[in-house]
């Protein structure tokens, strides 16, 4: 039966990770699998590879077919260049010996640019960390002066209305002053009162001397 080496789809949606297994070709994605050779977790960086070599070699050794992936994970983890090496083997090209050393040395090295770019996204990690502290004290800062700008104006209006309240009750204060002096001019009327009830008595005063001259008159006639 035709055999593949593939990928099964776990985890969830969004956040999948993958295991590595051997499977009927004619079987579901996510059905039943033969062996499982490893785990494949592509949400990290890098990505996280857990796979047993040799069990892999000896598949692909058994005629195993890997998909496009899962071709490229096995060349990743040195997988087709084992089996390369042990091909050459058993063709006598080299011994199992030189085979292993230079395996070793291809591990060595790819271990080396992992660890490379893991202590660069480190680095990257930080110093974008360090950006983004910056920039939020920043932004605290402009938003505390801010704060202070807009409190500012509302005490300076405090101020001017306790004022403006100060001018209007001054104003009150000198308009009521006038008030008080309205009973003199009520003294001045009553004054008035008075004159006029003399001249009235002054002019009656002849009204009561009109008998005694018709008296005198009398006496010449005979």
């Amino acid at each position: 039966m035709p055999v593949k080496i593939r990928l099964q789809r776990h985890g969830k949606k969004q956040r999948a990770f993958y295991h590595i297994v051997v499977a009927d070709s004619r079987a579901p994605r996510d059905g039943k699998f033969i062996e499982k050779l490893g785990v494949y977790n592509p949400n990290t960086n890098p990505a996280t590879i857990d796979l047993n070599i040799d069990a892999a070699v000896q598949w692909l050794h058994n005629g195993a077919q890997p998909t496009d992936t899962t071709r490229a994970i096995l060349s990743y983890k040195g997988v087709l260049y084992k089996k390369h090496l042990e091909g050459g083997v058993k063709k006598g090209a080299l011994t199992q010996e030189q085979a292993d050393v230079k395996f070793a040395a291809w591990v060595d090295a790819k271990t080396s640019k992992v660890d490379a770019k893991k202590s660069t996204l480190v680095s990257s990690k930080d110093a974008i960390n360090k950006a983004r502290l910056a920039t939020e004290a920043k932004q605290k800062e402009e938003k505390a002066a801010a704060i202070i700008a807009k409190n500012t104006p509302v005490v300076e209006e405090v101020v001017e209305e306790v004022v403006e309240e100060t001018v209007v009750v001054a104003e009150v204060t000198t308009e009521e002053t006038p008030v008080a002096e309205t009973p003199v001019a009520e003294e001045v009327v009553v004054v008035e009162e008075t004159v006029v009830v003399a001249e009235v008595a002054v002019e009656e005063t002849p009204v009561a001397e009109a008998p005694a001259a018709e008296e005198t008159e009398a006496p010449a006639a005979e």
